[in-house]
């Protein structure tokens, strides 16, 4: 080789190194206020048209990716399930052949045995759409349940989980473990009102058996982000039911808000919603609502069809839906028997493998990032992205990240900015961990694939690093100089 093509080549690779180990001084200087040094932070930029990073900071280092975790379920899902994939949920009789003669029928309106319900995961299968089922029911004619009403989950073998296990908020509804049959995210929706000095508690979600017990008192000031924590919820059993106890503050200047709580076990929550809206439609229980399973020969009554996975996906990444990503990660695990998280896990690691793409430092739990244990890098992120990109469900999968400025979790974020509507960017928190990947657009309209990971105490002060990272890939020309790592 000559001398002179070697200088060539030293000239063309020393931009690139640079670039490679650099930050823009913008996100330098975030960080620096933030006082998060650079040593705890991940970060990849690349044109989804080019061969090499622009920006590849501890690009190999294991970090915890919070919600940024949902990428790779939700693209895993859409190209092994496909966007129009849906789940049923069916209501099913017993068989009249292994039952008395009147067993699974309706007669006089009435159905003699028990009634099935069973869930195949749907991640969204809303109050809303159980009414429509349970009116599929009366318009056929049945109004007395004789038996029980019976709720098959095989379709997930998961173990219980301890919701409060996570940040000691068992109620929170981003808590809720995956269930077969999830109905209404298996959460209570209240609606609070300041009137004449003390609150109103309002329960908008219909439960039979259960009954509110306000004990709030008015509290002073304005209404701080922190409202929510100064409202302690109890449930107590009762002989006849329960009862939720609202004790603590509310301020009047909060006005009316909403507040999603998810306090009773899933047979319960789904006992009490079925047993109320089954009396609205004129119907009637005699027995229990309790677990179980179809039994064999059981008869098909009716059955709801989901929206389309790519509808689900949407959710799960504008609003990083812990609960739903969960339902889908499981659904990838039920391909051939019940869902395992082990199934999943080894059906996405199968996956990956077969599109070339070996994330040795991967570390899944339960594909949400809800998680103190999930891993993953900034060049594997960015590695996924690239093929995501290049994949024929890429136009589903980009349009369901968040969009700077716009809507989802960056709704409020940049507003005004060069970035506003240039990137559409998922996001991720957690105690210790901030994170943000997706793509954005430079100032000539190529896009890039971005990762930005931070892990460290002082994490939650890292947003500015990110929006810095995002505008200055939005102001960014082709032939610009490549960022120079600067000395903290």
């Amino acid at each position: 080789m000559s001398s002179h093509l070697l200088a060539a080549l030293a000239l063309i690779s020393l931009p690139l190194l640079a670039m490679a180990d650099g930050l823009p001084p913008n996100v330098l200087k975030a960080l620096k206020a933030a006082q998060i040094p650079a040593s705890s932070v991940a970060v990849t930029v690349q044109p989804v048209d080019a061969p090499a990073p622009l920006v590849a900071h501890n690009a190999v280092q294991s970090m915890n990716p919070a919600s940024v975790m949902k990428l790779v379920t939700t693209y895993a899902a859409l190209d092994l399930l496909g966007p129009a994939y849906t789940w049923k949920t069916s209501v099913w009789s017993e068989n009249a052949a292994t039952t008395e003669a009147t067993a699974g029928r309706a007669v006089d309106g009435n159905l003699s045995g028990n009634l099935y319900i069973r869930g195949s995961g749907d991640p969204r299968f809303a109050i809303e759409h159980l009414s429509a089922l349970l009116r599929q029911l009366r318009v056929r004619g049945i109004q007395q349940i004789s038996g029980d009403i019976v709720l098959d989950r095989t379709a997930f073998n998961i173990p219980a989980i301890d919701p409060g296990a996570f940040d000691d908020k068992p109620m929170r509804p981003y808590n809720v473990g995956p269930d077969a049959l999830l109905l209404n995210f298996r959460a209570l929706r209240f609606t609070l009102q300041p009137d004449n000095g003390r609150p109103r508690v309002l329960m908008e979600t219909p439960s039979d058996g259960l009954r509110v017990d306000n004990q709030l008192r008015a509290g002073n000031g304005d209404c701080g982000s922190n409202w929510k924590d100064l409202i302690s919820v109890r449930l107590i059993p009762e002989n006849n039911g329960s009862r939720l106890e609202f004790t603590g503050t509310y301020a009047a200047l909060c006005g009316e808000k909403s507040l999603n709580l998810s306090p009773l076990p899933a047979d319960a929550q789904a006992g009490g919603l079925i047993r109320a809206l089954w009396k609205e439609l004129g119907g009637s229980i005699s027995g229990q609502v309790r677990g179980g399973k179809v039994p064999i020969g059981a008869k098909l009554l009716a059955q709801h069809e989901s929206p389309p996975l790519a509808d689900a996906v949407r959710d799960i990444n504008k609003f990083s839906n812990n609960v739903m990503a969960r339902q889908v990660f499981l659904t990838l695990g039920n391909d051939t028997a019940p869902a395992t998280a082990e199934r999943a896990k080894q059906r996405i690691a199968d996956w990956l493998a077969g599109r070339n793409l070996r994330f040795n430092e991967l570390v899944l739990d339960n594909g949400s990032g809800l998680s103190r244990v999930e891993r993953i890098s900034a060049d594997s992120l960015n590695r996924l992205l690239l093929d995501a990109w290049k994949n024929p469900v890429m136009p589903e999968f980009v349009a369901s990240l968040p969009i700077v400025g716009i809507d989802g979790t960056m709704k409020k974020r940049l507003n005004g900015s060069d970035a506003t509507g240039r990137a559409h960017i998922k996001t991720g928190t957690l105690a210790d961990v901030k994170a943000a990947a997706g793509y954005a657009l430079d100032m000539q309209g190529r896009r890039h694939a971005i990762t930005f990971l931070i892990n460290h105490p002082r994490a939650q002060a890292g947003s500015a690093a990110i929006d810095a990272l995002l505008v200055w890939v939005a102001q960014r020309r082709v032939g610009e100089k490549a960022p120079v790592l600067e000395n903290e």
